[in-house]
């Protein structure tokens, strides 16, 4: 085996299982707190040591998410505080290469081609008590190695390049457990889906098409529109046709009028779209105040709000009687545990569900690539080469002949 190196330049990769001792690294230090174009700085780290249970990874590509945003604006919370480190490497998507395990590690082993999923146990051998990876952690994947536990580890997806499979993680198994752990869509049934042209959006569009669902997508564009048809939606809505829709606070009563009159519209739109006077059976939420109360008025009898964020705002505020009087269920949901994220996986690798990357940035545009989706300039899922040196390679194999290559 070689003798360790001090460090390896972007887009070069030691040889397979030689570590080096330091690493280059996006890194967020509480002294520039703000927005990404502050928060984010290129930094030499030293690599990580791997405790009881871990694995090192050589990341080729990382998946671009808003946590790494809130963490370097320490909002909604500091999440630096309860690290005891003094910095942070964001970064909760990624797909590489097991580099090195640590002890105790038996299911992985070094050269194995994988993705990573973000759910962290704070306490392994538990199936709750979870902390995002890569957030809640400071060793994510904005780097050229990152550190996990061994249980956050799945196979990648053959077929897909490096960038590709570093772009699903987190959007794709939080919207597979709202809607097949938590929702429980069964076939047969009619699922309303806020924001479908976006990162969480475009997975339960095709997550009901795969279980015989069909999806209500609501967007805000043609384009939009056009996208999630094409990933198997049954009917589209954008939501411009209907500007009153949307709930805020202290409305006038011309404003309150047009809400309502806009709400009972897009129910019939729905009605209009399933042929049948119905409302959804699930409901895919994650916009929150804005969309909340019309959720809890459009849901079908019996039907189920699955809920896993609030983009709009927190404290949702909505007339309850639609939902004791009809029956209806919220569900809360909160991203994925591993058996969840492995079955979702194994959809992936036979190709059941795609992929939907709009944007592909460069290791030096990792922290413009933040501040661009701060400025809301970004949709879709979007993701960023590490140690990959173009795009387009699948496998160890390919990227060590591009580099040779030159």
């Amino acid at each position: 085996m070689s003798e360790r190196p001090e460090i390896v330049p972007i887009g070069q990769v030691p040889e397979l299982g030689v570590v080096p001792e330091k690493m280059h690294a996006w890194v967020i230090r509480p002294d520039r707190f703000g927005e990404p174009k502050k928060s984010f700085q290129i930094e030499e780290m030293p690599v990580w040591d791997l405790a009881p249970g871990e694995v090192l990874v050589q990341v080729m590509a990382a998946g671009i998410n808003f946590n790494a945003i809130w963490a370097g604006l320490a909002k909604p919370v500091d999440v630096l505080k309860g690290l005891g480190q003094g910095f942070h490497i964001a970064g909760s998507d990624a797909s590489g290469v097991v580099w090195a395990v640590g002890p105790g590690v038996d299911d992985h082993k070094v050269g194995d081609e994988v993705v990573l999923h973000c759910n962290h146990l704070l306490y392994p051998g538990t199936n709750d008590l979870q902390t995002i990876w890569g957030y809640e952690t400071g060793d994510g994947s904005f780097a050229q190695f990152t550190k996990v536990q061994g249980q956050q580890v799945l196979p990648k997806p053959p077929q897909l390049s490096w960038e590709d499979a570093a772009s699903y993680g987190l959007t794709y198994y939080t919207a597979h457990r709202m809607l097949v752990d938590r929702a429980k869509l069964q076939p047969g049934e009619d699922v309303l889906i806020w924001g479908a042209g976006g990162g969480l959006g475009v997975f339960a569009v095709q997550l009901a098409n795969v279980m015989g669902a069909r999806a209500i997508a609501v967007v805000s564009s043609d384009d939009k529109a056009e996208l999630v048809m094409s990933l198997g939606a049954h009917g589209v809505i954008n939501r411009k046709e209907f500007p009153g829709l949307q709930y805020k606070d202290d409305m006038t009563e011309e404003e309150l009028a047009k809400h309502k009159a806009d709400l009972k519209g897009f129910g019939k739109r729905i009605w209009d779209i399933l042929g049948e006077r119905k409302g959804p059976d699930v409901v895919f939420e994650h916009v929150g105040k804005a969309t909340f109360p019309a959720s809890v008025f459009l849901a079908a009898k019996y039907g189920r709000i699955v809920i896993c964020g609030a983009t709009t705002g927190f404290n949702l505020n909505f007339d309850v009687r639609h939902l004791w009087m009809r029956q209806k269920q919220i569900i809360g949901s909160h991203f994925a545990d591993a058996d969840s994220a492995s079955r979702a996986n194994r959809l992936m690798i036979q190709g059941k569900v795609k992929p939907v990357m709009t944007r592909l940035f460069t290791w030096d545009e990792i922290g413009e690539s933040h501040q661009l989706m701060y400025e809301n300039k970004l949709h879709g899922t979007v993701s960023a080469l590490v140690g990959a040196p173009r795009p387009g390679l699948k496998n160890l194999e390919e990227t060590r002949a591009a580099i040779a290559n030159g």
